[in-house]
């Protein structure tokens, strides 16, 4: 189907306009110079080889030009191969867990800001993978739904932050079950989760969903941040430790048990999230060794056949022929 790549140039339309409100006052004011001249036979004389035959031919041509070349800037085009391009690849949901915990320090700068970068260097390696966004803490939302958009990717992990989920806790379960949900489960392959957490909280709602995922055909790879010892939670609003109701400074721990459990349960590998180049290279070499599929690239990736230059090549010509299209007529024989 026939699209425009810039519509807002139509705009550019409007201005041919005044061009014909000022060609048609001209027009007036010939007539108004011929009708003052007074003697019409002398007029006639004086003007007889004058032609407002090709005076008109050559500004249409000007106003068609003119006309062509704004289409030609709107770049009308039909994508390629049905509009969208075959790649092969899977599709991987990451679950990012923003609760409070990730504030803690004992990953530099924070545990979720070593997730994010973490993520942002899988995204831009994932290629011709798919790739969505959960995050979570006591409740999971999608951020952002399959997609080969890194651009966009970017911008939901950058926006991913635990005033984004006002329940507090750690719902890996619901996550992963968000996470299911937004794959094709009719495919028993090609998929895969990788879920980012410090594993503080055990959730018995995750075995269930955990089967659903082993069953579908989804391996979760799990990503561990932080430190077994524990650390401190600084909340950002007060620059202070949080502390539990009896005054006591919380320690966030590591879980590592659990998120190793999440990983056996479904196939998958657990990474400590130590060095993030190391450990997206680590769950690369995973995700690289899974089946691929055919997939629908993205709106980005759309390959499109354009149409602009037979607008402008026309345009050129009159613009050149407009030239050599004279207002006067030629000299009898």
């Amino acid at each position: 189907m026939l699209s425009f790549q810039h519509t807002e140039y139509f705009l550019g339309l409007l201005l041919l306009l005044p061009l014909v409100f000022i060609f048609n006052t001209v027009l007036r004011w010939k007539k108004k110079v011929r009708a003052a001249l007074g003697d019409a036979n002398l007029v006639d004389s004086l003007t007889k080889r004058y032609s407002a035959r090709r005076y008109a031919i050559k500004f249409i041509a000007v106003m068609v030009a003119l006309a062509l070349a704004v289409i030609a800037a709107t770049n009308p085009r039909t994508p390629t191969k049905n509009g969208k391009e075959r790649k092969a690849g899977i599709d991987v949901m990451v679950a990012l867990d923003v609760s409070k915990s990730m504030w803690a320090q004992d990953a530099k700068p924070t545990r979720l800001d070593k997730a994010k970068s973490f993520i942002n260097a899988l995204v831009a390696r994932l290629g011709d993978n798919r790739v969505g966004l959960v995050i979570f803490a006591g409740r999971a939302y999608l951020q952002m739904p399959l997609t080969t958009d890194a651009a966009a990717a970017s911008i939901f992990i950058a926006n991913a932050t635990p005033d984004a989920v006002p329940v507090q806790g750690t719902e890996i379960g619901e996550a992963l079950q968000l996470c299911s949900n937004s794959l094709n489960t009719k495919e028993k392959k090609y998929k895969a989760v990788v879920l980012i957490s410090d594993g503080e909280d055990h959730d018995p709602k995750s075995e269930k969903v955990l089967q659903q995922l082993y069953d579908d055909g989804v391996v979760v790879h799990t990503i561990g941040v932080g430190s077994p010892d524990g650390s401190a939670i600084i909340e950002p609003s007060t620059n202070s430790y949080k502390r539990d109701v009896n005054g006591q400074t919380v320690l966030s721990k590591l879980n590592e048990p659990e998120l190793v459990s999440i990983a056996k349960k479904t196939g998958g590998e657990y990474h400590h999230l130590d060095d993030v180049p190391a450990t997206v290279d680590a769950v690369m070499q995973n995700l690289d060794g899974m089946e691929k599929k055919a997939i629908d690239a993205g709106q980005g990736e759309r390959q499109f056949t354009s149409y602009y230059i037979y607008f402008l090549l026309p345009a050129l010509l009159l613009l050149i022929g407009e030239i050599f299209i004279p207002e006067r007529k030629p000299l009898p024989a």
